[in-house]
């Protein structure tokens, strides 16, 4: 059985809100205990900059530092530790491959881009094209929120394709993607993928050497740990051929004003002091999520997810965004007489928490014909009774407002 009540117990923010029905975590998840106290440990106990240092605070930080570039590591089954860069985010994540690994991408040369991405996997390559005369090239989606991979198979057939952008998992819709298939798909055609694994890392096991991907990036705060830290995961051999993209501390060998060498990387990718307790705490957060009976964990979040879109549909009124066959667990949703914004207003006043407007997902949403939805998403605390709360409150706010 998984005892979703002694997960629940591990998250001091629910003691502090009991009655709080909390559906916002693909925008971001909450903390557990481990995670608080890891980066309050760091803080009380070893609080000194990494890597410069003699002292022995110094050699503390570092180690718990590069443990955490460790755990990432193993918990992503890259293949050594050097091929785990530490960002502030998924967004800088892909903004440092658009500076590294795009600077090598020629005038002519396309990118592919899902009509599922984010913003934070559009708008760089945008400014690339902008900058160097890349041409970034629009993969279309099936009306099930998949990718179309007849268009997909089409765009590859460019010799001019050399990289694919795609999400591992929809933060609008929940589209799951093949991401195996498509990276087999895209090699034999000689084009790197880069995956958007932001929504996919805190449910799904994410095993990049299995996947075959170039590149997997994704974010501490959407898999219960920090905010302002988070990964790229760069295969060594592409890895050892990028260009530092930030100068400063860390990322040098030797400076002179002759001329200056370069780190090898990680290092040569991550200029100045890091975001040390944020890597230390979102180590303790992927060991909380290893901990867990990972098998367990999505039968219970697919369980809550049945139920959801089970009662949403005996909702009169409710229109459920995305039927692809494999969903992360969230709904979006739109409402044929009532406005997004305000059915989210009243759900609020009810204690319950989620999510609405675009999701920084514009181009899925102008292509699903709408200017927004509301968007209810689940985690491992999640419970049966939270889904039934947000059913009935829904359901009567749709009566108060349509």
């Amino acid at each position: 059985m998984f005892d979703v009540a002694a997960i629940k117990s591990q998250f001091p923010l629910f003691a502090h809100y009991p009655e709080l029905v909390y559906l916002d975590n693909a925008a971001t998840t909450q903390k557990p205990l481990s995670v608080l106290d890891a980066e309050r440990h760091y803080y009380e106990y070893a609080n000194a900059n990494v890597h410069r240092g003699a002292h022995r605070l110094a050699v503390a930080a570092t180690d718990a530092f590069e443990g955490a570039r460790s755990t990432v590591a193993r918990f992503i089954n890259a293949s050594s530790s050097d091929e785990i860069i530490f960002t502030r985010g998924t967004t800088e994540a892909i903004n440092l491959i658009a500076n590294t690994f795009g600077l090598g991408l020629r005038a002519g040369d396309e990118i592919i881009v899902s009509t599922l991405e984010h913003h934070a996997n559009i708008v760089p390559w945008q400014m690339l094209a902008q900058r160097n005369g890349v041409i970034v090239k629009q993969l279309n989606i099936t009306a099930d929120g998949e990718i179309d991979l007849a268009h997909l198979q089409q765009l590859l057939a460019s010799p001019r394709a050399k990289l694919l952008a795609i999400s591992h998992a929809s933060n609008a819709i929940g589209s799951i993607q093949d991401i195996k298939m498509m990276c087999d798909l895209s090699h034999q055609h000689d084009c790197k993928v880069i995956v958007d694994g932001a929504q996919a890392i805190a449910h799904l096991s994410v095993d990049v050497q299995q996947l075959g991907c170039d590149f997997y990036v994704f974010s501490g705060h959407k898999a219960y740990g920090p905010t302002g830290v988070g990964v790229a995961y760069i295969r060594d051999d592409i890895l050892r051929e990028l260009p530092a993209w930030q100068g400063g501390g860390e990322m040098i060998n030797v400076v002179s004003f002759a001329g200056t060498t370069y780190a090898q990387a990680p290092q040569r990718l991550e200029a100045g002091t890091p975001a040390i307790a944020q890597a230390i705490g979102l180590a303790a957060a992927l060991d909380w999520l290893a901990s867990l009976d990972r098998h367990a964990a999505l039968e219970h979040e697919t369980a809550l997810h049945r139920q959801l879109e089970t009662g949403l549909r005996q909702i009169d009124g409710v229109i459920i965004h995305g039927s692809a066959r494999h969903k992360v667990s969230l709904a979006s949703l739109s409402f044929r007489d009532a406005h997004p914004y305000d059915v989210a207003q009243f759900l609020d006043d009810r204690g319950i928490a989620v999510r609405v407007g675009h999701h920084c997902a514009q181009p899925l949403i102008h292509t699903l014909g709408i200017s927004g939805t509301l968007r209810a998403s689940l985690a491992v605390y999640n419970t049966a009774d939270d889904v039934a709360q947000f059913l009935v409150a829904l359901a009567e706010t749709l009566d108060l407002l349509q």
